[in-house]
């Protein structure tokens, strides 16, 4: 599926006064599925509470996600619970952000989703080990995002990014920053951003989700953030606002002169039987070669 790896998620937001059902949140992006270690680029979480007709509406071509965690209250997780299995029994298919494996209610979270028809797989919000991930997926049935929040999950990032059942890492970046108690400073962040980098990476993993700016209405910081997390190695950056979007896509995005850089050199090396070959007056040799490969497939996937 074209761009199928830009996801967006609704997540976060106060619960709705609304009476109707479920406190979802939608989704208008595209999403890997979660059976293969997945290519997840930007990830754009928003904040306004809809109900299922809404979804449709306004999923686009992309497919949704719904949180079962911060966004709903505590007591009315079992009736948000119940709507999510009512919207897959639908015929949907929607990756779910569930409760965390120490909270009292993952259990249920993954009982009740259990194999469930149209799940695409789990965000796991305050993972801490590998055996976080492996019991949630292998209960829930689905593969999972770890969600990474605090610093005992950052310490134990290389063995949380082999766990069985993991798609992606993510960094969980408000979390963090009350418990590791880090600033605002990108230096307090170079290290748990690159233990999530080099742990993904040496798992075999494409460049893990950087966390979201809470500025809503500066397009700027949010586009310098985003732009600091990609060249820190990751593949996508979290979101809460939609004028967030265009900033992160646009971040982690190719001018034109790149576009058209990556195409001459693919160009170049279909001629050069293997060996290095010089363009623009730059020697393109097999490292350079593949950046121009992955450019080319990424704006043939827009």
């Amino acid at each position: 599926m074209a761009g199928a790896d830009r996801i967006i998620n609704l997540t976060n937001s106060p619960a709705s006064d609304d009476a109707s059902p479920p406190l979802f949140r939608t989704s208008m992006g595209n999403i890997l599925t979660a059976a293969q270690k997945a290519r997840v680029g930007h990830v754009v979480i928003l904040s306004d509470p809809v109900t299922p007709d809404v979804l449709e509406e306004e999923g686009g071509e992309g497919v949704a996600e719904l949180d079962l965690e911060d966004a709903v209250a505590p007591d009315a997780k079992p009736r948000a619970r119940r709507s999510v299995l009512a919207w897959l029994a639908q015929g949907h298919r929607v990756w779910i952000r569930i409760n965390d494996r120490r909270s009292g209610y993952w259990a249920d979270d993954v009982g009740a989703l259990a194999s469930s028809h149209g799940l695409l797989g789990v965000v796991l919000p305050e993972t801490e080990s590998a055996a976080d991930v492996a019991e949630t997926a292998a209960l829930a049935g689905v593969g999972v995002v770890a969600l990474i929040e605090t610093a005992r999950g950052v310490e134990n990032a290389g063995h949380i990014a082999r766990a069985a059942g993991v798609v992606a890492l993510a960094l969980g970046s408000a979390d963090l920053r009350l418990d590791a108690g880090l600033g605002d400073d990108p230096l307090a962040w170079a290290y748990p951003r690159s233990r999530l980098v080099f742990a993904a990476r040496a798992a075999g993993l494409k460049g893990p989700l950087d966390g979201p700016d809470m500025q809503l209405d500066d397009a700027l910081i949010t586009r310098v953030q985003a732009e600091q997390a990609r060249a820190a190695g990751f593949g996508g950056k979290l979101c809460i606002h939609p004028r967030q979007v265009s900033a992160v896509n646009e971040a982690f995005g190719y001018t034109r002169e790149q576009a058209a850089w990556a195409r001459a050199v693919v160009s170049a090396a279909e001629h050069s039987h293997g060996a290095a070959v010089r363009v623009g007056g730059e020697m393109i040799d097999s490292p350079r070669l593949e950046l121009a490969k992955r450019i080319v497939t990424a704006e043939q996937e827009k």
